[in-house]
């Protein structure tokens, strides 16, 4: 089933230059029409200027590569996760050439908490590249973690 939201039609006027570009970047991304491509736009604008103007919840991804030959650097990283179990939720390795690893870690929670826990990450000896990518959208919460109440252990 498929959600359609409403949708607004508005007019905007831009230099003919513009919107010439605007239309190249339709056909070479491959978007359905000119309202598809500026509503991406918009919505990239709108996550950037939340992302550094507030404190909303978001979803997102920090992607590192590092040496897995650093000692101790992949326990340090795994302890950061434990560290923050409320807001990590899943994570990927994949083995790369050489000594290299790819992690890709899901996270959801306050930016400026994701935005520490990239910044641990990033600036951990042995990461050789990291980004946080981070979305307006959100996961539906599973199970969060009582703050003050011991959870039973299955056996």
């Amino acid at each position: 089933m498929t959600h359609k939201q409403n949708v607004s039609r508005i007019s905007i006027s831009i230099p003919e230059q513009l919107l010439n570009e605007i239309d190249m970047l339709v056909e070479e991304r491959g978007f359905e029409s000119r309202s598809q491509a500026m509503s991406s736009m918009i919505q990239h604008q709108i996550t950037e200027y939340q992302c550094e103007n507030g404190d909303a919840v978001m979803a997102g991804t920090i992607n590192l590569v590092y040496d897995h030959s650093t000692l101790g650097l992949q326990k340090i990283l795994a302890d950061i996760q434990h560290q923050y179990i409320n807001e990590v939720i899943s994570s990927l390795h994949v083995h790369l050439k050489d000594t290299k690893t790819m992690e890709v870690i899901l996270l959801q929670g306050p930016v400026s908490k994701l935005k520490m826990i990239a910044d641990k990450m990033e600036s951990c000896r042995g990461v050789i590249s990291g980004k946080l990518q981070l979305s307006t959208a959100i996961l539906p919460q599973v199970h969060p973690l009582p703050d003050n109440e011991k959870v039973k252990e299955i056996k």
